[in-house]
This record gives structure tokens, sequence and C-alpha cells, in this order.
């Protein structure tokens, strides 16, 4: 009887250390939209001459232009790196003849991954909207907030509530989208059990971080990857710092750098995440570098940094990709933007 009770035992522990062990591994994909080297590097200098990408494990660079442009745009960027094809400006979710492809997330929810987007410009801009959306142009959206209304994501925040509510063909997605719970403020959002949580932070764009945006990506992202652990699945979580690209268009430091070291503490929150647990794997990246901006001044004890800027448009200039925790190692090097969709879908199809 003993014999038989250990010989249980062993097998049940057998059995759950293989069904921890063979778990899909959750993936956090952290954007920085128009973050190339000189934005980092301006970021920490005002911020203490500290960044929290000195914890990431690697470092490489990806090449960001378009099947149309030597210089990207959002669409096309976040299509490539969301779906592993190169497509023309503009575009979402679909190749240069227009055919939709799928992107990580969609594959992620196939294999029975929870979901989640948390963004600082509205929830249908470019880059989000290329992980849920096909559309033939980035500025369809109401087409894309409709799309989103049926991807199934478990957890969305973003501005842009108009394209639900307030839209030309009348309809309310909000009031259509009964099996989600709608958050009006950050406590609600945090507080509320349900499965399915689209939280609108602001009517259109929401303000910059500098002139008072709240609630905090951090706080945001915190609550967000709790919500997703509680589901008990491995998860794919998007998240995008949006903002760091409009003070590049701006020509704006004060807007750029602010963004910037929100972003990094979004970072810290996340690498403190991963700390704890060797079965997650974060890619930091960019679509593309906007400004071409430059450091030309500034003074390392005051934290205080002075920038100029080429253009107020994007660049060709290659972007560096951070990679920390489960299988990082596959992202260093030099290669093209497609092919982070293509080591994502390697990783969680193993």
């Amino acid at each position: 009887m003993i014999k038989k009770t250990l010989f249980l035992l062993v097998t049940l522990s057998c059995f759950t250390v293989q069904s921890q062990n063979s778990k899909k591994p959750n993936i956090i994909m952290m954007l920085g939209d128009g973050m190339g080297i000189s934005q980092i590097s301006s970021g920490m200098y005002s911020n203490n001459n500290y960044t929290s990408l000195e914890r990431s494990k690697y470092v490489g660079l990806i090449k960001t232009h378009s099947s149309s442009n030597l210089i990207t745009d959002s669409a096309a960027a976040g299509t490539a790196m969301s779906s592993g094809v190169k497509t023309k400006n503009r575009v979402v979710g679909m190749d240069d003849n227009y055919k939709p492809v799928k992107s990580i997330l969609e594959v992620c929810k196939d294999l029975g991954y929870s979901t989640g987007i948390i963004v600082t410009s509205t929830i249908v801009h470019a880059t989000p909207a290329s992980y849920y959306s096909k559309v033939k142009s980035r500025y369809q959206y109401e087409d894309i907030a409709s799309q989103l209304a049926k991807s199934g994501i478990n957890f969305f925040v973003g501005g842009g509530e108009r394209y639900f509510n307030n839209r030309s063909d009348n309809r309310n997605l909000l009031a259509e989208m009964e099996d989600y719970f709608f958050a009006t403020s950050i406590d609600k959002y945090k507080n509320n059990n349900s499965n399915k949580i689209g939280y609108l932070t602001s009517y259109d764009d929401p303000i910059e971080k500098h002139k008072g945006r709240e609630p905090s990506l951090p706080s945001l992202v915190e609550s967000t990857i709790q919500k997703l652990e509680n589901l008990d699945k491995p998860f794919f979580l998007l998240i995008e710092s949006a903002q760091i690209d409009w003070g590049g268009h701006d020509k704006d430091p004060k807007h750029m750098n602010s963004e910037m070291i929100e972003f990094d503490n979004t970072i810290k929150t996340v690498f403190d995440y991963i700390d704890n647990d060797d079965n997650t794997l974060v890619v930091i990246t960019a679509d593309h570098e906007t400004g071409g901006a430059a450091i030309t001044g500034g003074d390392l004890l005051k934290s205080k940094v002075k920038n100029k800027y080429v253009s107020g448009s994007h660049t060709a200039t290659m972007v560096p990709v951070f990679s920390s925790g489960y299988k990082a190692h596959n992202f260093k090097g030099v290669y093209d933007n497609t092919e982070i969709f293509n080591k994502l879908f390697e990783i969680v199809n193993q």
C-alpha cells in the first residue's frame, strides 16, 4: 500500500513538473514608436543618466523600410513586425496585394493565449491596429474599431472613444460589445474581475505625458499583467508608448523626453515582473526612428538635454531590439523587422 502511494505521488509530481515545463511562454512586446538610439539616450540623460534598458540581456538591430518606401510609416512597420510581411505604407494587416495576413496576437489567440493591448495613442492607431485589424488605409478608424469589437482581445486600453460611439454609421460599438465591461477610471479597471475589459482613456487622442496624462502607463501595465495572470493561461501583451513619435514629429524635446521617461518606467515594471518568472519573453523595439533626433548639449548633473532634429518626419535608420527572459537570445543580431514575427512564431509554436 505504501509503495503504491509513493508511486502515485511520484507520478503526480512528474506530471506536474512536466505540465509546468510544457506551458507556453508569455510574450510581452513593447514598442516605443519613433524610438531610436538618440531618443533612448536623450531619455536616459534626462533621467539621472539611467535607463532600465541596462537590465536587458541581449541587443540587436532591425531594418525598418516598407515594401513601397525606404522610409516606413507605422502601419507598414507594424504589419511587418506583427505579421512577418512587408507591405505598403498606410496598409494595416495586409500584404502588397491587400491579402489579409495573420498577426502574432491572432496566432497566440488560436493557441489558447489570453491577449492584451495597452497604448498611449488611440486604440485604433496604426501600430495597435496591425495586431488585430485588416484595412487598406490606416485612416479607416471606424472600420478598425469595428474589427477590434470582434477581435476577442481580453483587455485593451487606449484613447479614441469617438470611433466606437460617435460614428458616421450611427452604431454604438460599446453597446454592441455586450461581453465586455467598459471601465471609466483606473480604479474601475483595476477592480473589475471580468475576463474582457475595455478602457477608453480619452474621447480622441490622449494628451501628452508632460501635460498630465493619467493613468500612467506603468500602472496600466502592472494591472493588466495581473489580470492576464488571473486567467491562468499563457498571455500575449502589446505595450506601445506611441507619443515618443509625436514628440519627434513636433520637434518637441519636452514631449519626446517625458514620453521616453515614462516608457523607461514601464520597462522597469515589466523587468521587475520577469525577475520572478522564467517563462516570459520580453522584446522591446521600435517601428522606426522619428525626427533624426540628435543630442547637441546639456548638463549631465542637472539631467538636462538639448535636442535638435533633422526633420519632423520618420527616418530610415535602423532601430534597436532589446530582449530578456525566455529564449531572448533569439533576438540578438542584425535583421529585417519581419523577423520579429518569425522569431515569435517559432517560439510560441515549439
